[in-house]
């Protein structure tokens, strides 16, 4: 038997599980198997956007922020919740804007500043790939019933509030 985990068969996929091996904690193997799991779901998501409606996934991901605040939302903002860097979200919304799927417009709170918002055909675009999306997702996670799902989603929780209260701690420190 290889050095790999016992719980890895042949047949799995070459990804960054491939790196455990029996020795290695658990934690460290919990950690690559929601690492890969997401990069393999990402990367079909990715795929799929591309195929269906030539769009990207961050682009994507820009639009669906823009969709839950029709107001708009800052550059800066923008950056913080996708979580990239301000030229990142430029570039991304100089494309959208010369298709005429966003905007920006001169923020009412600071003139001096710009938001952005999906125009209406952004809007009317955003809606049918967001349903299709959905509709990949679900079918994505087709294999796992409701009851784990919830499971999984409470598991998480906890990591996510264990992480989020240490990053309070620091910032405190």
């Amino acid at each position: 038997m290889s050095e790999r985990d016992a719980t890895t068969y042949p047949t799995d996929p070459i990804d960054l599980e491939t790196r455990l091996t029996k020795d290695h904690h658990l934690s460290l193997k919990l950690w690559l198997r929601m690492l890969s799991t997401t990069v393999m779901i990402e990367n079909e998501i990715r795929n799929r956007l591309r195929a269906e409606f030539d769009i990207t996934l961050p682009r994507f991901d820009l639009m669906a922020q823009l969709e839950r605040h029709p107001d708009g939302l800052r550059m800066g903002e923008l950056s913080k919740r996708m979580m990239v860097t301000g030229g990142n979200i430029t570039g991304i919304t100089d494309q959208l804007e010369q298709e005429g799927l966003v905007m920006r417009v001169i923020d009412k709170q600071d003139r001096r500043a710009y938001s952005v918002k999906l125009t209406p055909a952004g809007r009317k675009a955003f809606k049918a790939m967001a349903s299709v999306h959905e509709a990949w997702v679900a079918e994505l996670f087709s294999g796992v019933d409701a009851e784990q799902k919830s499971q999984m989603i409470s598991l998480l929780s906890s990591v996510k509030s264990e992480l989020s209260s240490g990053e309070k701690q620091n910032e405190k420190e």
